[in-house]
């Protein structure tokens, strides 16, 4: 467990000991340190290095000290920030310090928005007198209740050395196995994400898939966490004790999935979180129940040119587990079926912007093989590591190093006039009410709306496109507001992700064709300036309305001196689109043409032209001068 919180980066734990003055902060401290009380204590003692033998994990832990006066708050409150754990100490024989940690310390502490866990200290329990002694577990109760940070209470004596070193090893516990990730203190239960994650390790454990762990199963998980074999009357004792109080938890194959999460929430409720993170940390998972990174190999792009895609592999796993959980064999997932795919994932991915309403899906809300196919392609591309962590949680048991790809450049593509892509991202730009969201919307079969609210937020739609001759693309459709154009060009890379841009412009407005004219050249300047170049069309939408005369001649002329295509026109009211994700996704195939190139990219072009020619021309004569020369001197010496 110390490797684990050493991964994160550090080396130490820091503990913050805070609480009313004269409630034997710091004597708690020097006691801890030299296994006795001095007469005398310092009224703050400096930072305490305790070494990292003290207790069995092996972390060193570093005690700071800290004064309660107002003059010393934005001291003590920097040492908060900076906390691991929190000790909040309160006088066993002054009931006042007891109420001042609702009144003052907790929810100061709420103020700071300190997230280290809490461990609330009763100090002095050797002049508690017995007659006046409340029951601690009652007065706690309501203390927990009201203020689920703290994650242990107890009391000490520093003068008699009792449970002195159980408050600090309390402390680093808290830290190296939080509570907080596991339990929900509302539902009295373990968290949704932690059982989640027994569930896909349940799964992982299943290997014959027969939805029970026989005690073979159940021993070599026991190995691969504990290093030790179960006795076969610990195994069975286990199925005793679930047997009575989750029936459903063990039956004739052995522990069902139930099961399973009620040994890890029983060894919880006793107070050892320890075994569970033992089993999370084993199987990849770090404090927030997701996968580490390191268990994450996500192949690197060297250059910003580059894209992630899934390989044929996990392809081919894909459309195996959608044929598994297709139940009833519609050739699309119900929601439920959804969420039974990412039952074992911390949450669905597919929840939120960006996905949740990117891919296509039938009349009856349900996702189709091409939607669900279209969302791993957008998850990948946008987030690798993301995708290749839900390929894991649902079932992937491949190398995942062989589950994804990283593409060749861009600019390499263009040298080679072809691409060995399989998915393509489209940059779509226009003024607004143009008819962006329309085109978006029309690649995932969805019926022509009238609605013209404005788009402000970058959008995408994904669908899988049949191409001429039988192969099939995924085509990634990004909605670039028109408001924030300026502020994404102005980022280097921006081009760098782009296949193939779009500008869509309303063919019966006037100023929706200038808008449309002033972004492809903003957009031909910027990847003239930084080198990636994309290829470029001119969408002419809302075809069915009267055109715009002066757009129609001036947009044939824009593209003859740019050097690209004629615009496209198509009615989106009238369902004419059928074929413009194909000419999208053909122009991201010849990645050379329809390039546009503006009269400053030309002057360049050609001045840099010129510059080669006088280089090659002064070589040369420097060569013919040389060689001239050298028959000089051999001719003299001849003479």
């Amino acid at each position: 467990m110390a490797d684990d919180f050493r991964r994160s980066g550090r080396d130490r734990i820091r503990v913050v000991v805070i609480g009313d003055a004269g409630t034997g902060k710091s004597s708690l401290i020097v006691a801890l340190a030299t296994e006795s009380l001095p007469h005398t204590v310092s009224p703050v003692l400096p930072p305490t290095l305790l070494p990292d033998d003290l207790f069995e994990d092996h972390v060193p832990l570093t005690v700071v000290d800290t004064s309660s006066s107002l003059q010393n708050k934005s001291k003590r409150n920097e040492e908060l920030r900076r906390a691991d754990a929190v000790v909040l100490t309160y006088a066993c024989d002054d009931p006042a310090t007891f109420t001042r940690l609702s009144k003052y310390w907790l929810p100061e502490l709420r103020k700071l928005e300190v997230k280290a866990p809490v461990i609330v200290v009763g100090c002095k329990l050797d002049l508690l007198d017995n007659n006046q002694h409340v029951s601690f577990e009652q007065v706690m109760s309501q203390l927990f209740l009201q203020f689920p940070e703290i994650v242990f209470c107890l009391e000490c004596s520093a003068a008699s050395l009792y449970q002195v070193a159980e408050v600090f090893y309390c402390a680093q516990k808290a830290v190296l196995y939080p509570v907080h990730p596991l339990f929900d203190h509302n539902r009295k239960t373990l968290t949704d994400r932690c059982v989640r994650a027994l569930r896909r390790i349940f799964f992982h454990c299943d290997q014959d898939m027969d939805g029970a762990l026989n005690n073979a199963e159940l021993n070599e998980f026991q190995i691969r966490c504990f290093g030790t074999p179960l006795e076969p009357s610990q195994l069975m004792g286990v199925r005793t004790i679930v047997q009575q109080k989750v029936p459903e938890g063990v039956n004739q194959l052995g522990l069902t999935a139930e099961g399973f999460i009620f040994i890890h929430e029983m060894f919880l409720s006793e107070g050892r979180p320890e075994i569970i993170w033992a089993v999370l940390r084993k199987y990849g998972y770090d404090n927030d129940l997701k996968l580490r990174d390191d268990c994450l190999p996500v192949p690197s792009k060297h250059a910003p040119d580059q894209s992630v895609e899934l390989t044929s592999e996990a392809m081919e796993f894909l459309n195996g587990i959608f044929r598994l959980h297709d139940t009833d064999k519609d050739r699309a997932l119900q929601s439920a079926e959804v969420d039974k795919l990412f039952s074992a994932a911390p949450e669905c991915p597919w929840n939120d912007a960006p996905y949740i309403d990117a891919a296509e899906r039938t009349d009856t809300g349900c996702i189709s093989m091409g939607g669900f196919l279209s969302q791993w392609a957008l998850m990948t591309l946008l987030d690798p590591s993301r995708s290749l962590a839900n390929l894991i949680y649902i079932g992937y048991s491949g190398s995942p190093a062989a589950a994804l790809r990283v593409t060749r450049r861009r600019s390499v593509d263009r040298k080679k006039q072809a691409t060995e892509r399989n998915v393509f991202q489209c940059y779509v730009f226009g003024s607004k009410n143009a008819g962006k969201s329309t085109l978006l919307h029309s690649l995932l079969g969805r019926p022509f709306s009238s609605d013209n609210t404005p788009t402000t937020v970058e959008q995408y739609a994904v669908n899988v496109v049949e191409m001429i001759g039988g192969s099939r693309k995924t085509l990634i459709l990004r909605e670039i507001p028109e408001g924030r154009v300026t502020e994404i060009l102005s980022e280097k890379n921006f081009l760098a992700a782009c296949d193939v841009a779009v500008f869509v412009y309303d063919s019966s407005n006037e100023r929706s064709w200038k808008r449309s004219r002033e972004l492809l050249e903003e957009v031909a300047r910027q990847g003239e300036l930084t080198g990636y170049r994309v290829p470029c069309l001119l969408i002419a939408a809302k075809d069915d309305l009267p055109p715009y005369t002066r757009a129609v001649q001036d947009s044939v002329k824009a593209t003859q001196e740019l050097g690209i295509e004629a615009p496209i026109h198509l009615s989106m009211k009238f369902g004419d689109s059928s074929n413009v994700y194909n000419k999208i996704v053909n122009a991201a195939q010849h990645p050379h043409l329809s390039i546009p190139e503006t009269e400053i990219g030309r002057k360049r072009k050609k001045y840099h032209h010129s510059v080669i020619f006088a280089s090659v021309g002064t070589a040369v004569a420097f060569v013919g001068l040389a060689a001239f020369r050298a028959y000089a001197v051999k001719r003299n010496s001849s003479a």
